[in-house]
């Protein structure tokens, strides 16, 4: 489970994704996850399509990887192009099965919203593959500092997410090892109707609760025993530095912004 999690799992390269800011990297997912709302047809996604691959090129992670990565949302993206091609009434008529009838208009806005899902999160993934847990946390403080200055707490806020992240891939792990646990005592977790799979699945999550929480009370003690008191007064061992690339990843991004608007129907 561990070797295809690619959600808050960080890889670590030399490229040059790797070697971007961290505020540019976040900086680049928000303006990605707003401007792929303006593709409208075939042009605009293949453009992204194209935008997203270079961006993986570049880097240095795997497509197979990622890929392999994604199945667990497969299940999700399949789901709401379905939902699309069964409910949608726009155009012409395709098929007729039974009392649902395929239009196609259904299907091409499915297919357009299982693409712009797939790409989200192909995008989105790679700020945790590229990028330390602890610089995601220094590059989103930085970001909203300013709402220091109305009492928001923006490093705690920061640090809890990175947390959050950081224990996702931990808790997988800590799953796969509970299940292998009680299947070798034969629990069966596969087989049987979808309610006794429901209630194979509920002595599941009284360990991994305790392991969560035992978890969490030691990160607790942890912090406590090293003397961390909030993010008042704190210095940072690494510094951020925005460099040309930062900038030039940006520009970009406005230009496939613009390019989009240009190309939409």
């Amino acid at each position: 489970m561990m070797e295809k999690m690619i959600l808050g799992r960080y890889l670590p390269a030399d490229s040059v994704v790797h070697r971007m800011d961290p505020r540019a990297k976040l900086l680049f997912i928000f303006g990605f996850v707003l401007i792929v709302f303006l593709a409208n047809n075939f042009f605009t996604y293949a453009l992204l399509g194209v935008f997203t691959l270079i961006v993986i090129l570049l880097a240095r992670v795997k497509i197979q990887f990622l890929i392999a990565g994604l199945k667990p949302v497969i299940i999700i993206i399949l789901f709401t192009f379905f939902l699309h091609v069964f409910f949608t009434k726009e155009g012409d008529i395709l098929a007729q099965i039974g009392f649902l009838s395929i239009y196609k208009g259904g299907v091409i806005k499915g297919i357009f919203i299982a693409l712009r899902f797939f790409l989200l999160i192909l995008v989105t993934s790679l700020l945790t593959l590229t990028t330390p847990p602890i610089s995601v946390t220094d590059g989103i403080e930085s970001l909203f500092g300013p709402l220091k200055k109305v009492k928001v707490p923006v490093h705690e806020l920061a640090l809890m997410m990175s947390i959050s992240l950081r224990f996702i891939p931990t808790l997988l792990d800590e799953t796969d090892k509970i299940m292998k646990a009680q299947m070798a005592r034969g629990a069966d977790f596969t087989s049987g109707s979808l309610s006794n799979r429901v209630k194979a699945v509920i002595p599941l999550l009284v360990p991994l609760f305790v392991s969560a929480f035992k978890r969490a009370e030691e990160l607790a003690v942890a912090m406590e025993a090293r003397g961390y008191k909030g993010g008042e007064g704190r210095t940072k061992y690494r510094l951020l530095a925005w460099h040309m690339r930062d900038t030039l990843a940006l520009l970009f991004l406005i230009g496939l912004a613009a390019a989009l608007f240009a190309l939409r129907s």
